[in-house]
């Protein structure tokens, strides 16, 4: 098989909205964003690496071993659930610098996804929380996709009961919006090998 030929390796590196919490395995992040980038013409395959209720702490632990083999770009999906537990900013943003750094070092087209809170955190806490998703992209020269759940957050006819997590109209949400951002990766990886 041609270098041209092999699937480019897509790390999906995330908690619950990364591996698809409440809907069916067909609905998933990961499996929705591979069939959208196979329909726009890009041979990619996506490595679902989600865990449900993961903080960066967790995903920091399990990096080394949840890492496929010959991965070139990662999707970057924490933060909810540190922001759940009152997790202080400064150490969950410690653990995706980490994991982010750890990325880039190897050569990885790596894509921030971000999250938000709202002002019920804190003032505070919402600032330095909501700005550091876009701090650690520009330091480790990442590129970032502002918000994970833009265009879903908060609306019931696109969220399963709990209000949380995406149902399977919102996951196509999820993968319309961010796909122009995976694409310019994907092509910028595909660009390098010719």
């Amino acid at each position: 098989m041609a270098q041209d030929d092999k699937p480019i390796i897509i790390f999906a590196f995330g908690d619950s909205l990364t591996a698809g919490y409440g809907v069916a395995p067909g609905d998933a992040f990961p499996v929705k964003l591979e069939a959208a980038l196979k329909a726009s013409g890009r041979n990619a395959h996506v490595v679902n690496a989600g865990v449900s209720g993961d903080t960066t702490a967790d995903g920091l632990n399990r990096l080394e071993w949840s890492l496929p083999a010959g991965a070139q770009v990662a999707i970057v999906e924490f933060g909810a659930n540190d922001a759940f537990r009152g997790v202080p900013v400064k150490i969950m943003r410690g653990n995706l610098e980490r994991i982010v750094g750890a990325l880039t070092m190897r050569g990885m087209a790596v894509l921030v996804a971000g999250m938000k809170v709202n002002h019920n955190y804190g003032p505070d806490y919402t600032a330095q929380f909501n700005a550091a998703f876009g701090d650690i992209a520009a330091e480790y020269h990442a590129d970032l996709y502002p918000f994970f759940l833009d265009g879903v957050a908060l609306d019931p006819a696109l969220n399963q009961p709990d209000g949380i997590h995406p149902n399977a109209k919102g996951v196509d949400i999820i993968v319309e919006r961010i796909m122009p951002s995976v694409a310019a990766l994907v092509d910028r990886v595909a660009a390098k090998r010719r």
